[in-house]
């Protein structure tokens, strides 16, 4: 099963969600605007993409917490990711035990056709 993490508004969520309607592939939405992701599974995930792909330090979420002044290590991106999954840079993709992150077209034709 693919799960698409991200909320509904973004564009590159929405181009994703667009994808596998287009191409059949069955999807579960998890929206981060209604629920955080375990801290077990944001762990999970930096295993097995860089931390410095999934944290966002280009979103509004960054630039409205002031984030930039902190000079956060990876421990402290992982930590305001457990707090806060608006700064994940989206979609994250799970899938056969991997994640995908951010919109790519080409990608996911290679991955997911």
């Amino acid at each position: 099963m693919i799960t698409v993490y991200g909320i509904k508004t973004c564009g590159s969520v929405r181009n994703a969600l667009k994808f596998f309607k287009d191409n059949n592939i069955e999807v579960d939405f998890f929206d981060f605007k209604k629920e955080n992701p375990s801290s077990d599974k944001i762990k999970d995930w930096t295993t097995k993409a860089d931390i410095n792909v999934l944290f966002n330090n280009k979103g509004t979420k960054y630039k409205t917490l002031n984030l930039k002044e902190l000079n956060l290590d990876n421990n402290g991106k992982y930590e305001w990711l457990c707090k806060e999954p608006l700064l994940f840079k989206r979609p994250v993709i799970e899938f056969d035990d991997k994640v995908l992150v951010a919109w790519d077209e080409e990608v996911y034709k290679n991955t997911f056709l």
